[in-house]
């Protein structure tokens, strides 16, 4: 083997060659495939409850028009408290 030989650059753009090494990963997972399904639908689910319990929507509740929610978002914003 030569010294000064420098290994050949493989084809494709770094994209595309990322891709294929996850979906030939995931193609030939077999426990792994069930652990992922049940994250995905844990981070979901999680995602759903935060929304509820932390992100109300107090605009809807507490104002019957869109122009007064937009004072209310107004005055909120120019407030100095």
């Amino acid at each position: 083997m030569e010294r000064n030989s420098k290994p050949s650059a493989p084809s494709g753009s770094f994209l595309k060659r990322a891709v294929d090494l996850y979906v030939d990963g995931f193609r030939s997972m077999t426990v792994g495939r069930s652990l992922w399904i049940l994250i995905i639908l844990k981070v979901i689910l999680l995602v759903f409850v935060f929304k509820l319990i932390f992100f109300p929507n107090k605009l809807q509740s507490e104002y019957s028009t869109d122009a007064d929610r937009a004072q209310a978002v107004r005055s909120a914003l120019t407030s100095h408290e």
